[in-house]
């Protein structure tokens, strides 16, 4: 049975006299003015249960909430957080977990943390800029925006390490069936496509190279025939693992023949292959190809962070695929709009969401001084009320660079850990919403 708040009492004050558990006691006030946060919290953690209110106490709202919040205040591992919540008063106090409670294993800790939807952070971070108008700390007046690329976990991707993930990955599930399911046996090509692999890789003549690839593609389309063979003997079988076990190899066999697909055309064909229609991992296939003009090449989302003078982050969009800056400008004040019930009186972007028709949009939507890094053809008149206004406001934009470098190297965005599409959309809400959470916290105790 979920309980919405933990028996025991939060932080009443500082255990120790520590910078960190002072912030921790600023976040804990924060929280406490705010409990409709654990019930969206709990609205997330029953979510499909179908008697949400029998059975044993697990982890309380409020407590996974916290938890997650100082998980992410550290980017500690599952392993870590639960090692932390054993050894440490002052966590153990701020997750409201007694000294001689249990704490929950990192399975468990996993299983809840991850249940916080995108949409629940979405909610909790709107809470969060309400205290802080509250407050008198940030009201979205003046805002900064500018992207950024948060990479998933995934290594750079090659075609021939691709046709290698495929096959070797196959030949687990198809193992695993024949083990549990007792279904026919194939000859495994794991090893002869490891092989072809580092041929591929090795490689210093297009003709040698050219041969691996050929010999790969055959062992991998042989891996994917033999995977839909076993598929068609599982959905035969009764039971229900059987069936879930059928369409994760049915996932992967047809992410499989789209690498295959994209090795002949690129390989064999010597045909340029659009980002878009590129797999860059079987594991992560919703990664996208982020190429910022002639600089590195990175692999996961694209994110368009807006933030106010405060430090705070008003709004965050987890971008599909790689728009330009330019088509975001005006899409990000409707958003603050959405947010404040109105639009900011000023707005400074980076140089690559400057357009003549972005500033237009911008000032008619209410916005008094709309100011691009890079002029790009525009008059500092047409931005701004005066250069002095212009120079200032393009001051304050480059802020938010220094922000961006602080979510990755304090809060983990660099590079997100959490499998999956909706993971990687929860691992950013959680990592941003615990950084504004510690920067009311320090703005509060000034």
């Amino acid at each position: 049975m979920r309980q919405l708040f933990q028996e025991q009492l939060s932080l009443s004050g500082p255990t120790v006299n520590h910078r960190h558990a002072r912030e921790l006691d600023g976040v804990d006030r924060i929280l406490q003015a705010h409990p409709d946060i654990s019930v969206l919290v709990l609205q997330d953690l029953e979510a499909g249960l179908r008697r949400p209110h029998e059975g044993r106490e697990g982890m309380s709202a409020e407590q996974v909430l916290r938890a997650a919040v100082v998980m992410r205040l550290n980017t500690f591992t599952y392993e870590d957080l639960s090692f932390h919540l054993a050894d440490s008063v002052t966590y153990r106090a701020f997750c409201g977990y007694g000294l001689l409670d249990e704490v929950p294993s990192k399975s468990t800790l996993q299983r809840n943390i991850k249940a916080i939807t995108e949409e629940t952070w979405q909610e909790i971070q709107l809470l969060v800029l309400d205290y802080a108008a509250q407050c008198g700390v940030e009201h979205g007046r003046t805002v900064r925006t500018d992207g950024t690329v948060t990479e998933t976990d995934v290594h750079p991707p090659t075609d021939s390490s691709l046709l290698w993930d495929s096959v070797r990955v196959l030949t687990r599930l198809v193992t695993e069936a024949r083990e549990a399911f007792g279904v026919s046996r194939f000859p495994s090509r794991a090893r002869r496509a490891k092989r072809r692999a580092l041929d591929v890789l090795n490689a210093k003549k297009p003709r040698k190279r050219v041969k691996a690839y050929r010999d790969l593609l055959k062992v991998t389309k042989e891996t994917v025939g033999y995977a839909q063979e076993v598929v068609a003997e599982l959905e035969a079988c009764p039971e229900v693992r059987a069936h879930l076990l059928a369409a994760e190899m049915t996932r992967n066999a047809g992410l499989a023949e789209q690498v295959i697909d994209q090795t002949e055309r690129r390989v064999l064909d010597g045909e340029s292959v659009p980002a878009e229609e590129k797999v860059v991992s079987i594991f992560e296939p919703h990664t996208d190809i982020i190429k910022k003009e002639k600089r590195k090449t990175h692999y996961g989302h694209k994110l368009t962070v807006t933030a106010g003078r405060s430090g705070l982050s008003l709004d965050w969009v987890v971008e599909d695929g790689n728009p330009a800056d330019s088509t975001l400008a005006v899409r990000t004040i409707e958003r603050q709009r959405e947010i404040y019930g109105r639009v900011p009186r000023q707005a400074a972007f980076d140089g690559g969401y400057a357009s003549k028709a972005n500033l237009k949009e911008i000032k008619k939507l209410g916005v008094q001084d709309v100011v691009f890094s890079k002029k790009r053809g525009l008059e500092v008149e047409e931005m701004a009320r005066s250069a002095w206004v212009y120079k200032r406001l393009r001051n304050f934009r480059a802020g938010i660079e220094g922000w961006i470098s602080f979510l990755k190297r304090a809060f983990g965005l660099e590079r997100c850990t959490w499998r999956g599409e909706a993971g990687f959309a929860r691992y950013v809400g959680s990592s941003i919403v615990a950084a504004n959470l510690l920067t009311l916290a320090r703005h509060l105790m000034t």
